[in-house]
């Protein structure tokens, strides 16, 4: 009775089928990042699954043009803006070779519905909005072509198509924008949980795992350091990780006489990486905005709080209070870093958040959101064969059920391939049915005869921890 519904998002389901994948870049280009692990995970498990997976990609100094990897064929061609033309000729030249497609808007759209058949499911994947990007890294017309695509052109190609995005905030900056079709959240995987955490550095130190870029405002983060520093006796920053940013925050260290405070240790190993992490009092965030904060539970899977601007991505990454604390404004950083600091010397209530960190982020696993974007995948598919409004069949309401199944009940006939099941110890199941508010997933339970249901309105927390987490009950999370 369990399989029938537990595998509505199997992504078995795609076993034949042949997916396409555009994105600028691959997992092994050197400017790789979030975007490229998240895409590759999810590939490489459908591979692994009897999918037929093919990138369409840009081509890194010293990449070849084609290469398998974890079973994925990549194809390479193009630099981060000829790419699109590239992607563009090729879907041409293969337009009735796959069966769907995983369009993945890195600022710009590849616009693939203008060069496949309106029959091929095709998915917009969106990690976050670039519109304020575009005003701050770009001359004002380039800037205004870039808002222009990601806005007002990729509105009228991809028109009520089904739109991904990693996180509420990042659904939350696309309503704003006017996308009106279907937008459903599927977010990042982890590291797995380790099973055993190195003992933490007796001085108190703060590890940030970041690009050294300009969004990231690791400027901020420094000049906010050297204020708790004062007040803290021996506090240590880790900064790893590279990028165009280094020699000028180096030189900011120096200038505000954090020299013998912080350490940069450039790009490392995942084993350092890791080694630095575990070892970590806190880590912080005051990125002015993300898709979601990978950094921050990659740390929280070592124990590891967060203390970060609330800002989108970040915001729904730190569960406030529980995994760290969010903070309003730049200026309260330095005071909250010295709160934090103070907490977390607190024998046992650093064990509590320790804990509690692991179980947030052990709710974020690949095999997860593999499920959930094939959901999507399948459902896409069928609104294309039977026709529709997309807006007809989503909104942003989703409705955590619970209740006992009664003898001989198929729920496989009224869940959607987007719903996420979980069974319970007490022999009930939980079911976060997207898309629907209280009173359909009421009318849906009733279908099946259901005599008695608890139900509740889905926050941001249930959404992005699902049916089966210990964070889902968190009340005060889910009216954050």
């Amino acid at each position: 009775m369990t399989d029938a519904f537990t595998d509505l998002n199997s992504p078995t389901k795609l076993a034949g089928k042949h997916v396409l994948v555009l994105n600028w870049r691959d997992i092994k280009h050197s400017q790789a990042g979030g975007a490229e692990q998240y895409m590759h995970e999810i590939s490489k498990r459908w591979v692994q699954n009897g999918v037929q997976v093919t990138w369409f990609t840009g081509r890194d100094s010293g990449q070849s043009m084609e290469e398998v990897i974890d079973g994925i064929r990549i194809l390479r061609g193009g630099g981060p803006l000829s790419i699109y033309g590239q992607s563009a000729v090729r879907l041409l030249r293969t337009s009735g070779q796959f069966d769907a497609v995983v369009d993945c808007q890195n600022g710009i759209p590849f616009f693939s519905p203008l060069f496949l058949p309106r029959s091929i499911p095709i998915i917009q994947l969106v990690h976050h909005v670039h519109q304020e990007q575009f005003r701050t890294r770009f001359s004002p017309p380039l800037a205004a072509v870039g808002r222009f695509l990601e806005n007002t052109g990729a509105k009228t190609v991809y028109g009520q198509r089904a739109i991904v995005a990693v996180s509420p905030s990042t659904r939350l900056e696309l309503r704003k924008l006017g996308f009106s079709g279907a937008i459903h959240v599927v977010p990042n995987g982890t590291i797995d949980i380790p099973r055993v955490v190195a003992p933490r550095t007796p001085e108190p130190t703060i590890a940030v795992v970041s690009r050294l870029v300009p969004h990231k405002r690791l400027d901020l983060l420094l000049g906010q350091f050297a204020v708790a520093a004062r007040s803290v006796p021996n506090l240590r920053l880790d900064i790893v990780g590279d990028g165009p940013e280094r020699a000028r925050l180096q030189q900011l260290a120096m200038d505000l006489g954090l020299d013998h405070a912080v350490t940069f240790h450039g790009y490392q190993s995942n084993e350092v990486r890791d080694e630095l992490l575990s070892r970590a009092w806190l880590t912080a965030s005051t990125s002015a905005s993300e898709g979601w904060g990978c950094s921050v539970i990659e740390a929280a899977a070592w124990g590891v709080p967060c203390l970060a601007l609330r800002v989108p991505g970040i915001r729904d990454s730190v569960v406030d209070g529980r995994t760290g604390w969010l903070v309003d404004t730049p200026k309260e950083f330095g005071a909250a870093m010295i709160e934090a600091i103070t907490a977390m010397s607190e024998p046992d209530a650093a064990l509590e958040t320790s804990a509690e960190c692991r179980e947030w982020a052990g709710s974020f696993t690949w095999d997860r959101s593999t499920r959930l974007l094939t959901g999507v995948l399948l459902e896409e598919g069928k609104v294309r064969r039977e026709g529709g409004d997309g807006r007809a069949r989503h909104s942003d309401l989703s409705t955590m059920v619970r209740f006992e199944v009664p003898p001989g009940a198929n729920l496989a006939t009224i869940l959607r391939p987007t719903d996420e099941v979980a069974l319970t110890d007490d022999g009930h199941i939980s079911v976060l049915m997207k898309g629907r508010d209280e009173f359909e997933a009421f009318a849906v339970v009733k279908k099946i005869g259901v005599p008695a249901a608890e139900l509740r309105p889905a926050g941001p927390g249930t959404l992005l921890a699902g049916p089966g987490s210990p964070f889902t009950p968190a009340d005060a999370f889910d009216a954050q």
